[in-house]
């Protein structure tokens, strides 16, 4: 989907060239937070375009997004099911209530900071994040191991008097959520604008004959740095020999075929374990 050829006109959609029995309907990329994953609606009756805010219904609940992807026509095939249409542009008070439920996770930030010492609890508490309706709070965290938070759930759902959600994440997705600077000297990769993680292996730093140092080749967040995948397919493309000769004068190692992945992939740990109240 993302190597689809947009069309738009002003916000509206272009009808593309005519591919025969492939059926297309229009959607709309919207993120959540930043350098967060796109998900797709239907624009429905609203007309938008990249840049615009909207209201949108999702699994957890009602969200404020920001259009990313303007409109455009994909296979029906590429889509996710359900395909939700767009509620309908953001308003002035929306974007105040979104300034409000940030003001109250900092504030809920605290709270449950407070309630993890009360019960000793061997977790970092990383963000909190409320839906747009409040019909919904998220706790992030890390932890070595599973965590017993079943009282904590409670006493969070006495105090907000709503649903309480907590979520284990890795680290990667802690790195993604606090940012910083990279080795580079650059704001990470992860929290700026990489939507997804993709797997990352020491064989792509052989392959670009990189010193296997752990301390040149990781991230902040202790695993291999996201950038090693970058110029992985133009190396991987480069004729199969011993060495080559590139543009800089100097000779390249090639590794066989890369099949391994990182053990820690930034998805979030399903064992890590998720709770509502």
């Amino acid at each position: 989907m993302e190597a689809e050829q947009e069309y738009r006109e002003e916000g509206r959609i272009e009808q593309p060239p005519e591919t025969s029995g492939v059926e297309k309907v229009p959607v709309v990329g919207v993120r959540f937070r930043k350098a967060g994953k796109i998900y797709y609606f239907k624009p429905g009756s609203v007309e938008l375009q990249k840049g615009d805010d909207v209201i949108v219904e999702t699994a957890r609940g009602i969200e404020f997004g920001t259009v990313v992807v303007g409109p455009r026509l994909v296979p029906l095939q590429e889509t996710v099911a359900p395909l939700r249409e767009v509620i309908r542009k953001a308003t002035p008070e929306d974007r105040v209530r979104m300034e409000e439920n940030r003001e109250r996770a900092r504030e809920a930030f605290k709270i449950c900071e407070q309630k993890i010492a009360e019960h000793g609890l061997p977790m970092k508490l990383i963000d909190v994040e409320f839906t747009f309706d409040v019909g919904k709070i998220l706790f992030y965290f890390t932890a070595e191991g599973r965590v017993d938070f079943r009282e904590l759930v409670k006493d969070l759902a006495a105090i907000f008097k709503t649903r309480i959600e907590l979520r284990q994440i890795g680290v990667r997705d802690e790195a993604k959520l606090l940012g910083g600077l990279g080795p580079c000297g650059r704001e990470l990769c992860c929290s700026t604008f990489l939507g997804d993680f993709e797997p990352v292996s020491i064989r792509m730093a052989k392959g670009q004959n990189l010193s296997l140092n752990p301390t040149k080749i990781s991230g902040i967040c202790g695993r291999l740095m996201c950038c090693l995948k970058y110029e992985e397919d133009a190396y991987r493309s480069c004729p199969r020999q011993e060495s080559c000769t590139c543009a800089a004068d100097k000779d390249y190692l090639f590794e066989e075929e890369i099949t391994e992945e990182s053990p820690d992939n930034g998805n979030y740990d399903p064992a890590g374990g998720e709770e509502e109240f």
